[in-house]
């Protein structure tokens, strides 16, 4: 199967929803996209706008269900797909939807700190010892988040790891 990888810079724009799915969950949410470009004199004037479902599957869930709500600036990797309906008219619709491989804050938007949860100290040493893995953390570092930005341009963020 031939899958379209993409990058989404945008804001989410609905409340995530989190529902089962046989015996798996899914987080469902819109992002939004919006473009602009500079005129000839030098303002920025607004351009089209990408509204797009996300579909958030396996490891993703855990973070996007606890982690986003409606209006915060994200990025979504993922893969595009469309998906086809029928209306209430009974008419053939499709939509392009995006399943995503990853979801996380748009730092350039906004101020997260990463709550990376409980490790068992076998987890926090093994991180720890692997150079690939980054620096270690203290394995009862579980302190409670709020991220209240310093500006009024900032928007507060809480991710969980």
């Amino acid at each position: 199967m031939f899958e379209t990888g993409i990058t989404i810079v945008g804001n989410v724009v609905t409340d995530p929803i989190h529902r089962r799915v046989g015996d798996q969950e899914v987080v469902r949410f819109r992002v939004a996209s919006n473009s602009r470009r500079r005129t000839a004199e030098g303002t920025w004037e607004p351009g089209n706008s990408l509204f797009v479902t996300v579909n958030c599957w396996g490891r993703v869930v855990p973070g996007a269900c606890t982690g986003l709500v409606k209006g915060d600036p994200v990025i979504v990797v993922g893969h595009v797909y469309t998906s086809e309906y029928e209306d209430r008219d009974g008419n053939r619709r499709s939509s392009v939807e995006v399943r995503a491989t990853s979801v996380g804050p748009d730092l350039a938007r906004c101020v997260a700190r990463i709550d990376r949860g409980r490790q068992s100290d076998q987890q926090a040493t093994d991180t720890a010892d692997d150079p690939d893995r980054g620096v270690g953390g203290d394995a009862d570092d579980d302190a409670d988040v709020d991220t209240a930005g310093e500006s009024s341009g900032d928007a507060a963020l809480t991710l969980t790891a």
